[in-house]
Formats: structure tokens, sequence, C-alpha cells
């Protein structure tokens, strides 16, 4: 049987690790206020659904690995309070992914919003 209670405090820690990420790390409220201006821009194009979802998928991807490159920066902070090269190496790889996805997220952008922008300069 589910522990029902258990199950929905462990929303309650998501939230509270979002919002804590969100008060503390910069590039994460960089990369939500420019995905809610993307999502923006998106509805006022009339995005197909199809654009649409994978808009979606590409911006809660790029949002997971900033928050999963907040978790190990805090969790090597926490091992080691010395700089160490293998602590540095683990940082910087975690935020290397992050910075691989968003120029993939970009180049994606591009491509989905190519077409609805240049059907909006035509009409």
């Amino acid at each position: 049987m589910i522990a029902w209670k258990k199950f929905f405090a462990s929303f309650g820690f998501a939230f509270s690790g979002i919002t804590a990420t969100y008060k503390s790390e910069l590039n994460f409220r960089v990369h939500c206020i420019i995905s809610i201006i993307v999502i923006l821009t998106a509805i006022s194009l009339d995005f197909s659904n199809l654009r649409m979802i994978i808009l979606l998928i590409v911006i809660g991807i790029v949002l997971a690995l900033e928050l999963i490159n907040t978790a190990i920066e805090k969790t090597v902070d926490l091992i080691t309070l010395e700089s160490h090269p293998f602590a540095k190496q683990a940082k910087d790889a975690a935020a290397g992914a992050v910075l691989v996805f968003s120029i993939f997220a970009v180049i994606i952008g591009i491509l989905l919003f190519i077409e609805p922008l240049l059907k909006s300069i035509e009409s």
C-alpha cells in the first residue's frame, strides 16, 4: 500500500528544492524568465500542438539540468571545503552539461520558431 502522506510530502520537498534554487541561482532564474518569454511568444505565434510539445520538453530538460547542476554543486561543496581538482571537475562537468543542452535548445528553438515567425511577418 502506498504511504500517501509520504508520497504527497515528496512533492513539497521537490517544490522546496525548486524554490531554493530559484532564490539562490541566477542562471536558474534567467532560464525561468527566458522560458516564460519563449512560451508566451509561442502562444502568440499560435504554435501547433507538436511544436508546443517539443518546446516544453526542451524547456523542461534545460530547467531540470539546472536543478541537477545545482544539486551536484551543493553536494560537492558539502563534501569538501577545500579546493580539489576532482571537485572542480565535477562542478565543471555539471555546468558543461547544462551548457551543451542549452546550445542545442537554442538551435531547436530557432528551428521551431523560424516558420511561424516568417508566417507572422508575411501576414
